[in-house]
């Protein structure tokens, strides 16, 4: 059946790779069962929220290629939580209180040091007309609680199995602040009820407030949909990243030129059953995130893990996938040059570099006086092209042969002469790139360096 699944970030800072989680496994659910996905905005926190934020955001779902069916702005449904909110009120469900948050807390410090949990006491309940017009007078305003049925709500959960959340035992949650402006906790329900979603795919932190808001969907009149709370991605410290995580922004990532493969495999896989590998592209990753897959124990995330499958994809990565980025920066059109540098590669802009030595020539680099008998054997072992992929092994062979060199101080000193750096592409496919009359011009110069 298809699913209908949201993603409804606020847009008061970037979003991280754990947010990216969320995001992914709800664009899985509605790839896999041909729903939609809808990206909504949390904005109605009108002094935090940024325009700037939301446009980053949706710029980064982008570059890890999830395209949203629906795009929505909490803060263009105002009229919707409005009537919302009237409804509860004549229901009895939604009541006036004017304690001020020094006040409240004053009251939570009491119950706790009566060994009571701090659970707010419904005093607003109990006031009279007269009082909050008192109240009113002294320019409070109020804000408004939402009343909680007795007893327990249970679910099926999609990814922790059946879950139940006591709501004696939490206080009446706020749904619209003194200013008038409404908490998520009520404008999600709305929005679930009139966009018609059927699955909600969070955070485990969001557990108990499911519970408040199957509450709230039946005080509206409405079923609750389906819900599945997965573990949260969380540092090696244990604590859950947070939009001051700046480095793991996926804004930042992108400007670091980070794969978006590289983000997604990680920010899906991590904390699953499925080994954290890179995984191509979406369509394969959509089909490997299954939510019955996801520990109940939390996903510890290394930061590292960002480079490492970052690195395992560009190696195996085709040229088709890089031939438009290779045209337009450095003017590369060979797949073999693609083929032969990928494997050393950290970031696709590492490949500069190289482009730049098999054009231009190493950096001088002085051999020792060791290598010189190498270089002049290899020099006089050169074959006349045309080269083939096993040029490379029978001119070493015959190099090793003459000048009795083998292992590092046979091919360090060809390295050096070729490439100028210890450590790089291998030489074999990086020795038919550059071709006789080159290798033949680098040996020279490295000849002449050794004197």
């Amino acid at each position: 059946m298809p699913e209908t699944v949201r993603f409804a970030p606020s847009p008061t800072g970037e979003i991280h790779i754990g947010n990216a989680r969320t995001a992914l496994y709800n664009y899985a659910v509605a790839v896999q069962t041909g729903g939609s996905f809808i990206l909504r905005f949390d904005d109605t926190d009108v002094e935090r929220s940024r325009a700037e934020y939301a446009a980053a955001i949706e710029a980064d779902l982008a570059w890890l290629g999830i395209e949203p069916s629906r795009l929505e702005r909490q803060s263009e449904r105002l009229a919707f939580y409005d009537a919302a909110a009237d409804r509860l009120r004549a229901a009895g469900a939604l009541y006036a209180c004017y304690e001020t948050p020094e006040e409240l807390e004053r009251k939570r410090a009491l119950q706790r040091a009566r060994g009571r949990p701090p659970v707010y006491d419904r005093a607003g309940l109990a006031l009279t007309p007269g009082e909050k017009a008192a109240y009113e007078a002294e320019g409070r305003r109020p804000h408004w609680r939402f009343r909680l049925p007795d007893g327990a709500r249970t679910w099926d959960d999609r990814c922790r199995g059946e879950q139940k959340v006591n709501l004696d035992s939490i206080s009446d949650p706020v749904l619209v602040r003194e200013d008038g402006t409404y908490l998520y906790t009520l404008t999600s329900v709305v929005d679930d009820i009139d966009m018609g979603v059927t699955l909600v795919v969070r955070g485990e932190d969001h557990i108990t407030n499911t519970g408040v808001q199957i509450a709230i969907f039946e005080a509206l009149g409405a079923a609750a949909p389906d819900f599945g709370h997965h573990n949260l991605l969380t540092r090696a410290d244990g604590e859950p990243l947070s939009k001051r995580d700046n480095p793991l922004s996926l804004t930042r990532l992108r400007a670091e030129e980070v794969e978006p493969m590289a983000v997604a495999s990680l920010a899906v896989l991590t904390g699953t059953s499925h080994p954290v590998e890179p995984v191509a592209d979406l369509a394969a990753l959509c089909a490997r995130a299954d939510l019955a897959s996801i520990s109940r124990g939390p996903a510890t995330f290394d930061p590292a893990d960002v480079e490492r499958l970052n690195a395992a994809l560009l190696h195996e990565m085709p040229f088709e996938a890089v031939a438009p980025w290779l045209a337009e920066t450095y003017g590369v059109t060979d797949p073999a040059v693609w083929a032969a540098l990928r494997g050393n590669l950290g970031r696709r802009r590492d490949v500069g570099p190289w482009i730049a030595i098999l054009r231009d020539g190493p950096a001088a680099v002085q051999p020792g006086s060791a290598d010189r008998r190498v270089l002049e054997a290899a020099l006089q072992a050169l074959p006349a092209e045309p080269w083939d992929e096993g040029t490379f092994k029978g001119w070493t062979s015959a190099v090793k042969a003459a000048s009795g060199a083998k292992g590092k101080a046979l091919f360090m000193p060809l390295r050096l002469a070729l490439t100028g750096e210890e450590k790089g592409p291998e030489l074999g496919p990086f020795l038919l790139l550059l071709g006789r009359d080159a290798t033949a011009r680098r040996l020279e110069a490295a000849l002449a360096r050794a004197g």
